[in-house]
């Protein structure tokens, strides 16, 4: 017959429990140094968002240049080719998307593809501006976006200009 051994309980912990008690407790994160983490982090994530709002209005800038020079080119002068002549101030973008009165027999839009019959506004959520004959480009026509500030006639206006 073997014996097993026995096992006896001690109140006096071993060497080699002293040493894993001792690595756990050195291993372990202080509260400062997980604050410090913290702070670093939320700079960080600060400085990106700063960073990304700068994209964010470059991008804006661009698309109201996009559309300003190219999306509406030719919508517009499709619709002088048909009618004779430009959109009046009066008529304005509207005369792209319903016929105007005096214009109706010539009129074979809509010339521009919107949602919901409503002119596209600005990436600041502002309505296009439209002349015409434009005071930039004489002898034809004036569109542009009032800009980030939204206010007209200001040097951060986005214009075919």
């Amino acid at each position: 017959m073997t014996t097993s051994p026995t096992l006896v309980w001690s109140p006096i912990p071993s060497a080699s429990q002293e040493i894993s008690q001792k690595s756990r407790s050195t291993a372990a994160f202080t509260l400062m140094e997980i604050l410090i983490v913290l702070a670093i982090l939320g700079l960080l994530v600060g400085l990106s968002v700063t960073k990304l709002g700068g994209v964010l209005d470059g991008a804006r800038i661009n698309t109201a240049k996009i559309f300003i020079n190219d999306s509406m080119k030719a919508p517009l002068f499709t619709y002088k080719m048909q009618t004779g002549d430009f959109p009046t101030t009066e008529e304005s973008l509207q005369a792209l998307l319903v016929a105007p009165a005096n214009k109706a027999d010539r009129w074979q839009g809509p010339y521009l593809e919107v949602n919901g019959g409503k002119l596209p506004l600005d990436p600041w959520g502002e309505p296009y501006m439209y002349r015409f004959p434009g005071t930039h480009n004489k002898g034809s026509y004036d569109l542009w976006s009032k800009g980030p500030d939204k206010v007209d006639g200001n040097e951060d206006d986005i214009g075919n200009w």
